[in-house]
């Protein structure tokens, strides 16, 4: 039967990390080839493989060159399913042993954290002594992991060795950390704001990818504490008693997916810092910018050469909304599977999404009917 079948096929470049693959369903079956380990048929690669969700999440058949063409399975990191709901979903809790703050970075030592670059994490209770001294200004902020050093360090952009941080050390009770699963529920969303360059426009850096896009109406949220001094003139509500004139600006320029570029003319204002005292945390509210419009979803616009549908793109993955007028949100309904990193239960080096380069092809089904 055919008539609410489902199948989408695809194919990308791998990293050697797991890879998700969105699609507008949950597919129950999938299959990939490994083209490059394919042609090359050296030892130790994974050439093909087939998952079914009756296998179970994380499982997988596979096609194996190991010494000789054999066939092999991976029952962990294999491939799996997800479905984003309406809330977050985060991953497990891992104890933060250590951390390290630069001027810019700060680096933290998780054991065996399983973190790819891109992937999103949220930190809490990072206190060095209970609400006294640490790094809690990072805390409940959605970080970009910019840099894994190895598998028990890695790297967030935050300027964090200022005098009122204090790196961690020894495994503090408490201080965690998690990912979450699927970060881009709604697009362009709330970002942190972690750095600002002041002029006659002004350069904002966030902690997480903004997913602003040129022409965007956008806001900024200020709290005084992150203006340590001199005129905070950021905030989209400068007068709260009368906020009939809000102050809005536009993207001017994408840098990259935390870096943009908005028309307001900050060379007035003070300087922005991340060094709040430690005593300030509690209660105080991230500096954030915010897309605005009076549209709740985005589009592209269909022109000349275009495609006929374009979906908007979020984080550089397309959506399966349709196309509307370009507004202040997405709703980037999540769904797909995931390509992981393990490996073959005996040829035990072969990985299943392939090496750094590697060009994958897969297709991804979802019956409607399954008979067992």
């Amino acid at each position: 039967m055919t008539e609410y079948n489902r199948m989408a096929k695809g194919s990308f470049t791998s990293t050697g990390a797991a890879k998700y693959i969105n699609l507008p369903f949950v597919p129950d079956y999938v299959e990939l080839i490994n083209y490059t380990a394919s042609a090359a048929f050296t030892d130790a690669r994974v050439l093909s493989a087939q998952w079914d969700v009756n296998m179970g999440q994380g499982f997988a058949i596979t096609q194996v060159r190991d010494t000789t063409y054999k066939s092999d399975s991976v029952i962990t990191n294999g491939i799996s399913t997800f479905s984003a709901g309406l809330a977050l979903q985060y991953g497990t809790a891992q104890q933060v042993v250590a951390s390290t703050g630069g001027a810019t970075t700060c680096s933290f030592q998780v054991t065996a954290h399983g973190y790819a670059v891109g992937d999103v994490v949220v930190f809490e209770g990072l206190y060095s002594t209970q609400y006294t001294a640490g790094m809690p200004q990072m805390c409940n902020i959605p970080f970009r992991v910019t840099t894994v050093t190895d598998a028990n360090n890695f790297v967030v952009t935050w300027a964090s060795n200022g005098s009122n941080y204090t790196n961690l050390a020894a495994s503090p009770s408490g201080a965690t950390v998690k990912k979450v699963l699927y970060p881009f529920l709604y697009a362009p969303g709330v970002s942190v704001i972690n750095a600002v360059t002041v002029g006659s426009t002004t350069t904002v850096g966030t902690t997480a990818p903004h997913n602003f896009v040129v022409g965007q109406e956008v806001a900024i949220r200020m709290p005084d504490r992150w203006i340590p001094s001199g005129t905070n003139g950021y905030n989209s509500l400068p007068n709260a008693s009368l906020p009939g004139s809000p102050i809005y600006g536009y993207v001017v320029s994408v840098t990259n997916s935390t870096t943009v570029v908005i028309n307001i003319n900050s060379s007035s204002f003070g300087a922005f810092s991340t060094n709040v005292a430690v005593a300030n945390v509690p209660g105080l509210s991230p500096p954030q910018i915010i897309a605005v419009g009076d549209v709740n979803t985005g589009g592209v616009a269909i022109s000349s050469g275009s495609a006929l549908y374009p979906p908007p793109s979020v984080n550089g993955v397309n959506t399966i909304n349709g196309p509307a007028i370009q507004g202040a949100f997405v709703t980037n309904t999540s769904a797909g599977f995931i390509i992981g990193a393990g490996t073959c239960v005996t040829a035990t080096t072969a990985v299943l999404v392939g090496a750094n380069t590697n060009v994958i092809y897969w297709r991804a089904f979802a019956h409607d009917i399954s008979i067992t």
